[in-house]
């Protein structure tokens, strides 16, 4: 790290008060263990360029403010597995909390340098990361992921007194900060520290929605190694749907399909699943969150199983709806082509210039007509009792992803799941009582034809009965 004489142009006053004594820990030398092991990373300069994309979008004396995630307390002393703020790690490729990094328009002198970027990060110590694991410190972030100036966050109040010099500073604050009150250099003082800045700022120099417009449009448009990653994302995805059809029977409980499932995540690679598995069963089918996966299964009911596994950040999201003994009933086999006829009428609607909606209204148009044909419904009016949620959403370092919503994108990727779901009660026909069915897969646009990235895994009653009913 640079040795510090100061900050020309930015700050004078130190705040000495702030500073944490931090037991020294060793020399760094190489790498955090975590990040050494694992080798297909988004490389350096993919976060680079994408600092670099921002600062691109800045208005003159403008500033980027960002901050990595809290922490986050599940009970008592014990915290929920760590997930970066997908902003920040976007921008870093760090995954460690604790940190703030500032992206300037026009570079400022620190230290005798001009630089175009600055970091706060813990400071290494030898203590805690017996605990907890290694760090990479303000050395360590400087020397693997190459920001112009890295420095401990103790000096953050020393270095950052005043924000007015910048045209504007464009800011989000992270909700959901718990104070320890043993670390002064924690997140929550240094999004104290920040927000006492630009409180006394006026209200049209502070642009949070331009902060988030501009990220999303960024992350809107997929790079080949974002790509790649959701790729080997889906795959994962794709073996957990295959090993879950092959294992399924109606002796099982929810949550032996999900230990299947998250089983097959785990066993090839994925470090997370991208969001609480769903595998909802019988009246559970028409539950589009239905997390809890306690029931039994039952001969003869469905098993809606929405999942997707998380590889190095990046998530899939890709359904299937399956029969408990692996064959679908007469209903559910009617209810369920009607599905999918509406999701191939919506994956055709995945073309560079069509509007994002283009694939709900194509998709709702399909299940409106047959439901009116199957005297489900009376008119489309009515649909919205039977598909309560849109068919699309983008998808990336969240499920939900960021994106604009406007024309779709060459290299964009978006879920196409259209669903039915009719509880038992519903105005109709009590044969179609219970049966949920969503299908969905994960598509990527092209400059062509779109490209079913989750293809992988049986689609078809077909594929799915044959593949159950191997012995």
């Amino acid at each position: 790290m640079r040795k510090l004489f100061g900050i020309i142009l930015l700050f004078c006053v130190a705040n000495t008060s702030h500073a944490q004594e931090v037991v020294p820990a060793e020399k760094f030398e190489e790498p955090n263990p975590d990040y050494r092991y694992d080798t297909d990373f988004l490389p350096v300069d993919f976060h680079l360029k994408k600092r670099e994309e921002l600062r691109n979008k800045l208005p003159e004396g403008g500033v980027a403010v960002l901050f990595s995630a809290p922490i986050k307390i599940r009970s008592n002393d014990v915290e929920y597995t760590y997930k970066q703020d997908p902003n920040f790690y976007y921008l870093t490729g760090l995954n460690e909390s604790n940190a703030i990094l500032f992206v300037f328009k026009n570079p400022v002198k620190m230290d005798g340098e001009m630089v175009r970027e600055v970091i706060f990060v813990q400071d290494r110590n030898a203590d805690v990361e017996r605990w907890n694991g290694k760090r990479f410190g303000p050395d360590g972030v400087e020397k693997i992921f190459r920001i112009e100036a890295t420095y401990k966050g103790a000096m953050l109040y020393e270095l950052i007194n005043d924000l007015s010099i910048f045209s504007e500073v464009w800011v989000r604050y992270p909700e959901g900060l718990v104070n320890n009150p043993f670390d002064q250099t924690d997140l929550f003082d240094l999004v104290t520290h920040t927000k006492q800045l630009t409180d006394s700022l006026p209200e049209e120099k502070i642009k949070q929605k331009k902060l988030s417009s501009a990220l999303a449009a960024m992350r809107e448009i997929k790079t080949p190694e974002e790509i790649d990653l959701l790729s080997k994302a889906i795959n994962i995805t794709c073996m957990a749907h295959e090993e879950l059809m092959k294992q399924m029977n109606p002796e099982i409980t929810e949550y032996q399909a999900q230990a299947i499932v998250e089983y097959v995540f785990r066993m090839n690679g994925a470090e997370y699943p991208g969001f609480p598995s769903i595998i909802g069963s019988g009246e559970n089918s028409c539950t589009l969150h239905y997390t809890t996966n306690r029931k039994p299964l039952k001969a003869g009911e469905l098993i809606v199983c929405d999942i997707g596994a998380e590889y190095r950040g990046y998530t899939a999201d890709v359904t299937r709806t399956i029969p408990a003994n692996g064959v679908y009933s007469k209903e559910q086999a009617v209810i369920y082509n009607i599905v999918l006829e509406a999701q191939e009428a919506g994956i055709r609607e995945c073309k560079v210039g069509n509007a994002f909606y283009a694939t709900n209204i194509a998709a709702s148009t399909v299940i409106s007509q047959r439901l009116i044909e199957l005297g489900i419904i009376q008119s489309p009016a009515e649909l919205k009792r039977y598909l309560i949620h849109g068919v699309s959403h983008y998808l990336g370092l969240d499920v939900h992803d960021a994106g604009t919503y406007g024309e779709f994108q060459p290299n964009t990727v978006i879920t196409v799941e259209p669903g039915i779901y009719i509880p038992s009660g519903s105005p109709c026909d009590p044969k179609w009582w219970g049966i949920g069915v969503r299908i969905e897969d994960d598509i990527l646009i092209t400059e062509t034809e779109p490209v079913n990235l989750s293809d992988c895994v049986p689609r078809t009653i077909e594929e799915i009965e044959t593949l159950m009913n191997r012995k």
